[in-house]
């Protein structure tokens, strides 16, 4: 495990990793730890122990988390191997595999839609903060994430022309797009307002929390999540399950598709299609772009609605 998480750490220090997924990878070296045995010999792993800590999973977390747990799991005994750390490789058994695309389709089909409504997002605006309120704008107007938002800066930003350019730091894929009048107007006021950053790496940023800090921590504890999920419980539009900040880029995407232009709304969110299109297209034109910002502005500020908003 310490082999492991040196080398991650050394490439997140590089920039080949971020914060965050290094994180991750403590996290499940830990409970890896806690449920095997620090003094364990890797030479007496086998099926069952991991077929235990299967069962375990179950009992606590949806497929997805416990998906992605298993995939870390096996990435850190592939990189024990590749290491030469293992006098021969580990035996997972049958039942340490991810869930399969079967049960995770079943397991959707039963749950709520991920996604706000419209008249959802704009009680949600109307009770924000000035910078909780610009965040949920850059959210359902740009695809947004919370850690996006977290990190976003000065220079990613333009007033004037009403465009945000900002690659995806976590894929490094381009993205682009134009922002609507009440997202630029809600910029300037934020940034006046803005506490004093702590540290001098942060004093671009465009949200900074009351405490000078960013709202980005690179852990799994995101401030941002928490205060939305917190007014969300205040308004009372919190009953459905995984309903957080990060629904508004799945609203995003899902009202964006009814655009009917996929890749600016790819280009957009900073989605790479693997389709061999991508290779060749080398541009997508601003007006596409616009189109589907207007689109998604049209559906959240239904007639009659939007002149609340100006």
């Amino acid at each position: 495990m310490n082999n492991f998480l040196t080398a991650k750490m050394t490439m997140r220090d590089g920039g080949e990793l971020s914060p965050r997924t290094w994180a991750q990878y403590k996290e499940t070296c830990d409970q890896l730890v806690s449920h095997l045995g620090k003094g364990r010999l890797v030479a007496d792993l086998g099926p069952d122990g991991f077929a235990d800590l299967r069962r375990k999973l179950a009992r606590r977390w949806e497929l997805v988390t416990i998906g992605n747990f298993i995939q870390r799991v096996r990435v850190i005994f592939n990189h024990a191997a590749a290491s030469a750390l293992l006098q021969q490789p580990v035996n997972f058994g049958p039942t340490f595999k991810r869930p399969s695309k079967k049960a995770m389709r079943i397991k959707r089909a039963g749950q709520a839609p991920n996604l706000f409504t419209a008249d959802e997002i704009r009680r949600v605006m109307e009770a924000a903060s000035p910078q909780l309120k610009a965040m949920t704008l850059l959210a359902i107007n740009a695809g947004l994430g919370n850690a996006d938002c977290g990190r976003l800066r000065v220079r990613a930003i333009d007033l004037d022309a009403a465009w945000l350019t900002y690659p995806r730091e976590k894929t490094g894929v381009d993205r682009r797009c134009w922002l609507w009048p009440e997202t630029v107007r809600e910029i300037p006021d934020v940034q006046a307002k803005r506490p004093t950053p702590k540290a001098d790496d942060d004093a671009d940023l465009i949200f900074v929390t009351r405490y000078g800090q960013s709202w980005h921590t690179g852990t799994n504890e995101n401030p941002i999540a928490y205060e939305f999920g917190k007014l969300l419980r205040k308004l009372g539009i919190n009953g459905r399950k995984r309903l957080g900040f990060y629904a508004l880029r799945h609203t995003f995407r899902t009202i964006a598709d009814e655009a009917h232009d996929q890749p600016a709304a790819d280009y957009i969110l900073g989605h790479e299609s693997p389709h061999m299109s991508t290779h060749y297209r080398e541009r997508i034109a601003d007006d596409r772009l616009r189109a589907v910002a207007e689109h998604i502005r049209a559906w959240l500020f239904k007639k009659g609605d939007r002149k609340r908003h100006r």
